[in-house]
């Protein structure tokens, strides 16, 4: 499987997503620079994960 990771475009919507769940969650204010990084390493590390799961659920509807 090859890298997981998002255009631009997709980051510039995601970014700000990040942005708010750590300032409402975990009252913790994160830049734009570091709250990329931190979306760059969680597709690295569970990209994956979610996209088996993705497919698992696709294969279960498409047997149904």
């Amino acid at each position: 499987m090859s890298k997981f990771s998002f255009t631009q475009t997709e980051k510039d919507k995601l970014v700000p997503k990040l942005k708010n769940y750590m300032s409402d969650e975990l009252d913790h204010d994160l830049g734009g620079f570091d709250a990329e990084f931190l979306l760059d390493f969680i597709a690295k590390e569970f990209g994956a994960a979610f996209y088996n799961k993705g497919l698992q659920d696709a294969q279960a509807v498409v047997l149904e």
